[in-house]
């Protein structure tokens, strides 16, 4: 039970891991679009554009709904990989050691 449970904890550990990383990739994807270096009407920029947007989007727009507006800067992908740290801390300092026993 016990190497079955760590198993699930590192594994939601390292998909917090990776989607802080989908975060990051979506951010820098979106900064360099808005300054023209990587451009949309290519149909494989547009499908990576696409598939960080879908994937980062449903996380974010809370977040976006929630803080005030700070002109044209987006500060919620900060703000939600900051969440995501917290409940990786959360998850291996409060909740394994209350599984493991």
């Amino acid at each position: 039970m016990g190497m079955a449970m760590y198993a699930v904890f590192w594994l939601v550990d390292q998909a917090i891991g990776l989607y802080v990383w989908a975060l990051i990739i979506a951010a820098v994807f979106s900064i360099l679009v808005s300054f023209n270096v990587l451009d949309t009407r290519n149909r494989f920029v547009w499908a990576i554009g696409d598939f960080l947007f879908k994937i980062t989007e449903p996380a974010l727009r809370p977040i976006r709904n929630f803080l005030p507006n700070l002109g044209g800067i987006d500060i919620s992908p900060m703000i939600l990989i900051l969440l995501l740290y917290a409940l990786r801390i959360f998850l291996w300092t409060t909740l394994w050691p209350l599984v493991a026993g």
